[in-house]
């Protein structure tokens, strides 16, 4: 209900916060208004809520469900083309292109529908800090993260490797930050170590977080993965051997995201 929200004040348009609920501000206190909700909501000034954006929030959603619901009824794999975006979504936060957490939610709907254990591993070139913020307390749904490191990538402040996740989920979250520049060697080998502590940890199914925003001519990324590379990448996934869910996340090379895209699925499907 934001935007009508918005329109009950008499504003148009798109819907941007102009304060934060920072660490010297009370986060205690939910605002009344729509100006002050926003504000303690979201947590970055470049995720927008216009009209229609409910409506795709949901529909996005509703398309992860569908692929963990043909996952779970049996399916060895499914693909959610997903918009907006979701990984960055928290449990009561919002940010980062993501509204409602595609990822989680599918991976909740897999462990709803049978799976006892599973697992999000998350390739985007950016953490996926909502996820990890959903399940950090539970030892049900692993999550995994190859992304840039924190400390010169966005969200900044999430995706360090001393992450481990807290009460019943600590030592069920794993980050895996690399620098800028990383290309496919250093890539490669750090993926590998991500899937061997899923495959130790023995998940039923798998949600894919799939970013390809980590290919060399990303607009907005720094790691150096070729096109040749994303095959790889999905042939890697497909060694797990697990009912996989891939949801749609980041890619900014506009051109290339479709092909990036289908490589990673192609590869996957010729090495299961």
């Amino acid at each position: 209900t934001a935007f009508d929200q918005w329109k009950a004040i008499g504003k148009d348009g798109f819907m941007l916060p102009s304060g934060f609920a920072a660490r010297s501000m009370r986060q205690d206190v939910i605002p009344p208004g729509i100006n002050g909700k926003l504000g303690y909501y979201c947590y970055d000034a470049g995720t927008p809520i216009v009209e229609g954006t409910w409506d795709a929030v949901l529909a996005s959603a509703h398309c992860a469900l569908t692929a963990a619901a043909l996952v779970a009824d049996g399916a060895h794999s499914a693909y959610a083309l997903c918009r907006p975006p979701g990984h960055h979504a928290g449990a009561s936060t919002y940010g980062g292109y993501c509204f409602l957490n595609n990822a989680a939610i599918a991976a909740q709907s897999l462990r709803d529908h049978g799976s006892a254990k599973v697992v999000v591993l998350d390739v985007d070139y950016h953490h996926g800090n909502g996820t990890q913020d959903i399940f950090w307390t539970r030892d049900d749904v692993m999550t995994v993260s190859v992304h840039g490191s924190p400390e010169t990538e966005y969200p900044f402040f999430r995706g360090f490797a001393d992450e481990r996740g807290a009460g019943r989920g600590e030592g069920f979250c794993h980050n895996f930050p690399l620098p800028r520049g990383t290309g496919w060697e250093d890539y490669s080998a750090t993926l590998d170590r991500a899937l061997e502590v899923i495959r130790a940890y023995g998940p039923d199914s798998v949600v894919i977080s799939l970013g390809v925003d980590t290919y060399e001519n990303d607009p907005i990324s720094a790691f150096k993965l070729g096109q040749q590379h994303y095959p790889l990448i999905g042939a890697k996934i497909a060694s797990l051997g697990l009912p996989t869910v891939f949801v749609q996340e980041g890619g900014y090379a506009v051109a290339d995201i479709g092909t990036n895209v289908a490589n990673v699925l192609t590869g996957f499907e010729q090495a299961c």
